[in-house]
């Protein structure tokens, strides 16, 4: 047997232990933080071309206008809260969109780039449901700005990816994405620039009196 004492290791560095334990605490944090229950979700994102709609009216002798496809992003979300006293219908919820345009090399504003639509709707008087419905639109001029004109006829040409937010009190309650899975991850819409005022919510367009009790109630515009 030998008669030395086993050689021992010497001790990490105080500093550097103490900063790999914090680092690792904030890791554990992140995704808790990431990972933690909403009381809201998002189920689904459906986009599709819709023709505008034939509303017969107007001038006497006018020709009806030729129908043109918008964009409409349609979104299923639930709210089910957890708490046993909750009411029957919370106030009000912000779905923000982010709507990334296929237009690589036909953007005006940015040639080399692609377009991010942003835009917002609040829905009032939400029920207890799995099956809330949201919309917003593009309309065809739009498109045909970000398009140069020459708007393509299918929905992956038009469309990379969406994107969706629900916010309460201004925070993130949830979010979802069409075709990226972004679950515990920074929303790839995060870090681009964004381009707003060109998404319409319901009452802006032709579809107004469509579908009325097919989508959650949208809070009037504020007046003055």
């Amino acid at each position: 047997m030998s008669r030395h004492p086993a050689k021992q290791q010497p001790m990490k560095s105080l500093p550097l232990l103490l900063a790999a334990l914090a680092s690792a605490a904030l890791v554990t944090s992140t995704a808790h933080a990431q990972t933690k229950p909403s009381d809201f979700e998002i189920v689904k994102i459906l986009p599709e071309l819709i023709k505008t709609p034939d509303i017969s009216g107007g001038p006497a002798g006018k020709g009806k206008g030729k129908g043109r496809d918008f964009l409409a992003v349609e979104v299923v979300f639930s709210w089910a809260p957890r708490e046993q006293k909750a009411p029957s219908h919370a106030d009000e919820a912000t779905l923000n969109y982010y709507v990334l345009l296929n237009n690589k090399g036909m953007n005006p504003e940015d040639p080399k780039g692609e377009t991010l639509l942003t835009g917002s709707v609040t829905h009032i008087s939400i029920p207890q449901s799995k099956d809330l419905k949201s919309v917003i639109y593009v309309s065809p001029r739009t498109m045909e700005k970000f398009f140069h004109g020459k708007t393509p006829t299918t929905l992956n040409n038009i469309v990379r990816d969406i994107g969706v937010t629900i916010t309460r009190g201004g925070e993130v309650v949830a979010q979802g994405s069409w075709k990226s899975d972004i679950r515990n991850k920074t929303p790839w819409w995060a870090a681009m620039p964004a381009t707003d005022g060109f998404l319409l919510n319901k009452n802006q367009t032709p579809f107004a009196p469509l579908f009325w009790d097919y989508y959650e109630e949208i809070k009037p515009a504020a007046t003055h």
